[in-house]
């Protein structure tokens, strides 16, 4: 079937090429300003009036992910984080099935609760083991444990609390938290891999196993690295011939690879897949249909829009993670989206500043060191995707602007950034790029040429992916309410070719529907 893009966008189209015929071989320096809608969160949910939390996935015998998570509010009270749960079958739509399993009484040792995981047993019986968390210290046995429930039907969960217990000796009583169960082909036995403190080698993964998901025999630690105060939502998992373990602290999520399950991991020299302050994290793999996922969330905004602080908890965020030649990890977009965001729309940019020259489905960008060059390609899908292979001089910094209405003249910067050696986005305009360091941002090797860039934008969360090997995800608050796209060179010459922008079926008629 032959897509159809929307009237607005062929209406702008048509305006631009109706000023071409007028003003000769003079080009146009704005684009009109269009309407703008928000959508609802469809690729990354969030409960109204709520925020996901820390994630549980699990893969349902007939195919679907199930995605449970840690409950927060604004208003939290003595009682906090029940689990909740979506599930999907393509990352695009997320089914809300609400409350799964309630926080206990403050006579409990749940009164909160704590990430975990849910897994079927050899008999099909469903588990949930999870952290019990009781700032009372639980008459001094220690404010952490793992808890237990299981199910038939993984609606309706039966904690089972003498199933409850609490650190091994040596290890902190208050850090003892985010169980991850699984069975183990190679040992024949179940494994209960957990975040805890070790008092002479801080944070570790340690290894509990047992045959009948009851009783349970510490093993020790798998990964001690030294380095940090906790490892948070240890996960473990093999592609091809290397297990990979995840895990999160420092507002980031970090993995670390090795030859076998038992170890010894080594953590590659760059092991953060996305960007820090909380934008991504706490993140689970789940495999689903042949494909690895790294499944977390990204933090609501700080107390300002765009400042590059984030909260715990948001809105549910899934990357698919790919295997590199040398083994390593990257990321790159769900290649179910591209089944979602299947209407494209016309190519259109204008210069705004500097030396820009357009062609086709290309943006040449030309800047001298202290000048930049901007092109505007109109106003920003509330839900899209792009694409477009990225050329820029060694040491360059490029990128994609938001803003340049009538009301909000200003260009946020969303950077490719050589100098640095980041991907990062903090609310900054193109002038001031050289002027402050990155704040939110991810580490990034600029060695080859020519880096493949794809945004995914769903109202102000705006996640990029490069070369199937990092992703910076962000809330911008500056790229919604009507607010422009364009693309940016700062310093240094660039060329953004082979541009697409897609959106989604539904945003399309409903932009024809409103123009009729």
């Amino acid at each position: 079937m032959k897509r159809i893009p929307s009237a607005l966008h062929l209406l702008a189209s048509i305006i631009l090429a109706l000023s071409l015929i007028l003003g000769g071989c003079g080009a146009p320096t704005s684009l009109p300003d269009e309407p703008y809608e928000p959508v609802d969160y469809t690729l990354f949910p969030a409960p109204e009036g709520a925020y996901v939390g820390d994630t549980m996935p699990f893969v349902t015998e007939d195919g679907e992910l199930e995605l449970y998570y840690l409950y927060d509010t604004d208003h939290n009270g003595q009682g906090y984080h029940p689990v909740y749960k979506y599930s999907t079958t393509d990352l695009c739509g997320y089914e809300d099935h609400g409350m799964v399993l309630n926080f206990g009484l403050m006579s409990d040792p749940d009164p909160a609760i704590g990430t975990g995981s849910v897994m079927q047993d050899n008999d099909g019986l469903y588990h949930l083991f999870y952290t019990g968390h009781n700032d009372t210290g639980n008459g001094g046995k220690g404010k952490e444990c793992v808890m237990h429930a299981t199910s038939t039907d993984r609606e309706t969960w039966t904690k089972i609390p003498e199933d409850t217990f609490f650190a091994p000796e040596g290890y902190s009583t208050d850090d003892f938290r985010d169980p991850e169960v699984f069975w183990s082909d190679e040992e024949q036995c179940y494994w209960l891999l957990i975040a805890a403190r070790n008092t002479t080698q801080g944070g570790v993964v340690a290894k509990y196993t047992s045959n009948d998901l009851k009783n349970w025999d510490f093993q020790g630690p798998i990964y001690a690295p030294l380095e940090q105060y906790m490892l948070e939502c240890p996960d473990l998992f093999k592609m091809g011939d290397t297990y990979y373990l995840t895990y999160s602290w420092d507002c980031v999520t970090y993995y670390a690879m090795s030859d076998s399950p038992n170890g010894p991991f080594k953590a590659p020299k760059n092991n953060v897949l996305d960007g820090n302050n909380f934008v991504f994290y706490a993140a689970k793999t789940a495999e689903l249909n042949g494909t690895r996922y790294l499944c977390g969330w990204i933090g609501r905004a700080g107390l300002t829009a765009d400042s590059s602080i984030y909260q715990w908890a948001g809105n549910l965020l899934n990357h698919e993670l790919v295997q590199r030649e040398d083994g390593t990890l990257g990321v790159r977009v769900p290649q179910t989206f591209y089944g979602y965001f299947t209407n494209e729309l016309p190519f259109r940019a204008v210069k705004k500043e500097g030396s820009v020259k357009v062609k086709d489905n290309t943006v040449t960008l030309k800047a001298s060191e202290g000048t930049h060059a901007l092109a505007d390609m109109g106003t920003r899908p509330a839900t899209m995707m792009l694409e477009c292979d990225v050329t820029f001089d060694e040491g360059g910094c490029v990128g994609f602007a938001f803003g340049g209405t009538e009301a909000d003249e200003n260009w946020t910067a969303l950077c490719l950034d050589a100098r640095t050696g980041t991907l990062h986005y903090e609310g900054l305009y193109i002038d001031q790029l050289a002027t402050f360091d990155p704040g939110m941002f991810t580490t990034f090797d600029f060695s080859q040429k020519t880096h493949h860039v794809t945004l995914v934008c769903e109202n102000e969360i705006v996640i990029m992916y490069v070369d199937d090997a990092k992703v910076l995800s962000s809330r911008i608050g500056h790229s919604i309410d009507g607010a422009h796209i364009g693309v940016f060179a700062d310093g240094c010459n660039a060329e953004f070719a082979n541009i697409t922008m897609t959106c989604p079926p539904a945003e399309a008629e409903g932009e024809l529907a409103e123009a009729a």
